[in-house]
């Protein structure tokens, strides 16, 4: 292992930086490639991952990959919301470029792996037999685990990658902390240390409202109340999603579910988005939003193997460290699609963003959820 290269992808950020000086440390052929995807990311993010590469004296390389990505991530983005639902666009950009277009030149070359600095582990399972190694694409050879730090865990975003990608990738700070992660690139004396770490959708340089604003029409329709009640107008159902509430602009004259001075005490929450009539849903009762059913669509299993039958698992519906994994039982119905029922129900299950599924720390899969049971 050690003979081989390894292309790491770098960000100019802590994570991908110490990953990249711990490879090097350990005998491997590292380069490094920063892939160019945001159209409004800050240009000094190349050259700061240039700097990097020429202080740990690792090659350089840019992927020029924006158009690709505005294709693949912007537009399915924005064509979700179109639809009234909540993309999460870090699994998509995963799936499609980072470990689909970006990998797809690393899995063509022999003896070539590649690293990212996301924090989870990979297991690999021995072959002993003769046997099991000739048949070793029919079983699971590679499993993920969550990440050591369990407040930096990134499996949430990594449940669509395949047995054949794990085979060529590397994750090496999985059994590190954060904390451990700093200690090292200090010791390591890596440039741009005090570089803020990224949080926001990488191509939404102004509010994500101001920036739908500008791809999607707006089309005005009512608010409703439980009773189908018209309490006002919305500007949008693309820039709503179910929980929000702020932004809900209520009818001052409607007072039948109270005095509206005790919207602070009393708020009203998104809990559904009609489409078809361009109506949103709105309501004081937090129970409105509390759900135990809902369906899954284009499902991966981390194993490759179909799911044919019933299975338990804990069920995480919306990525952080807050947001804990549920128990649940999860039901196949054909076509790539599952019906999961928590046995708790839960708060704001959101269509177009990722439910994923766990069994311990292992990572078995997940999928997009596509509407509420």
């Amino acid at each position: 292992m050690k003979k081989k290269k390894v292309i790491v992808a770098m960000s100019g950020g802590i994570d991908s930086s110490v990953a990249a000086a711990l490879l090097k440390k350990r005998g491997f052929q590292v380069e490094g490639v920063f892939m160019k995807l945001s159209p409004v990311s800050p240009e000094n993010e190349e050259n700061q991952v240039r700097q990097i590469c020429n202080f740990l004296e690792i090659p350089f390389r840019v992927l020029d990959l924006r158009k690709e990505f505005k294709n693949k991530i912007i537009n399915s983005f924005i064509e979700d919301y179109k639809k009234g639902l909540t993309p999460n666009p870090c699994v998509v950009c995963n799936k499609e470029i980072k470990f689909g277009l970006s990998l797809n030149d690393v899995l063509s070359k022999n003896d070539v792996l590649m690293a990212t600095g996301h924090y989870i582990r990979l297991r690999r399972k021995n072959l002993n037999s003769k046997k099991q190694i000739a048949n070793k694409l029919q079983i699971q050879n590679y499993k993920l685990l969550r990440g050591k730090d369990k407040t930096k865990d990134q499996s949430y975003f990594l449940w669509t990658l395949s047995q054949n990608q794990l085979e060529k990738t590397i994750f090496p700070l999985g059994k590190y902390t954060k904390k451990q992660v700093r200690k090292m690139a200090k010791k390591f004396k890596i440039p741009f240390l005090n570089r803020p770490e990224s949080q926001e959708i990488c191509f939404v340089k102004e509010s994500l409202n101001e920036f739908l604003a500008q791809k999607i029409e707006t089309k005005r329709g009512n608010i409703l109340n439980p009773k189908g009640e018209v309490i006002g107008q919305h500007q949008g159902l693309h820039f709503y999603t179910i929980g929000q509430r702020k932004g809900i602009e209520l009818d001052k004259n409607f007072n039948s579910l109270g005095d509206y001075k005790n919207t602070k005490r009393h708020p009203w929450y998104v809990v559904d988005k009609d489409i078809e009539n361009n109506n949103l849903i709105v309501s004081r009762d937090n129970n409105d939003l509390i759900k135990k059913e809902f369906i899954v669509n284009n499902v991966n299993f981390i194993s490759g193997k179909e799911m044919v039958k019933n299975f338990r698992a804990r069920t995480k519906i919306r990525y952080g460290f807050l947001h804990k994994s549920n128990k649940s039982k999860i039901f196949p119905l054909g076509q790539n699609r599952f019906k999961v029922i928590f046995k708790k129900p839960q708060r704001a299950i959101t269509p177009g963003q990722s439910a994923v599924f766990y069994r311990g720390r292992k990572l078995l899969g997940g999928g997009i959820i596509e509407k509420i049971a």
